[in-house]
């Protein structure tokens, strides 16, 4: 059996990728706008980041929405 079928991707709030930055709720939306972090998922009316997109993307500097979607199509 597979071991990626059994994970269970957690997901992070707007504050909690806040406090995960040291950053306000507000500029976690604000970054997001303008494609400077990973885009969240929509799940009804909640916004949700998948946590080890965030994790990879902290690990990678921080780059670009574009780059950060690049580099992990390049390890796929």
């Amino acid at each position: 059996m597979d071991a990626n079928k059994n994970q269970k991707i957690q997901l992070w709030s707007a504050k909690t990728v806040g406090q995960r930055l040291s950053l306000s709720k507000r500029q976690i939306f604000r970054l997001s706008a303008c494609g400077k972090i990973p885009k969240p998922l929509k799940i009804g009316g909640a916004v949700r980041w998948i946590t080890s997109d965030i994790e990879q993307w902290i690990a990678w500097g921080c780059c670009s929405r574009a780059e950060f979607i690049a580099r992990l199509e390049a390890v796929c």
